[in-house]
């Protein structure tokens, strides 16, 4: 014969297995802000940019989001073996600045 299923022994292992889950997701999102330098600005600063990105409805914008994060961890897993100042960051190109007519001359 079978033994029977104890429901509130599952249900109590769920719940610690969500709290566990929790509080990973948490700390996560921690060293995530950590390894951006978002926790040197203000907390409302941050909450405000977090919100405004939640409710950007403009594919475009959530595209090159997507494309900075991608190319944040693929840094962070290259530069998990190494010093940061071995891969040094290209500077910003500002050709889109200059095209606008702000040329001496133009």
């Amino acid at each position: 014969m079978r033994k029977p299923r104890n429901y509130d022994d599952d249900l109590k292992a769920l719940a610690d297995k969500a709290r566990k889950l929790h509080a990973r997701k948490v700390q996560q999102l921690g060293e995530l802000v950590i390894a951006t330098g978002a926790d040197a600005l203000p907390v409302e600063v941050l909450a405000g940019a977090l919100i405004g990105a939640a409710a950007a409805k403009d594919a475009g914008v959530k595209e090159g989001w997507h494309a900075k994060g991608e190319a944040f961890f693929q840094g962070a897993r290259r530069d998990a073996g190494g010093d940061r100042s071995s891969h040094p960051k290209p500077a910003p190109d500002n050709r889109d600045a200059l095209s606008s007519g702000s040329e001496p001359g133009a």
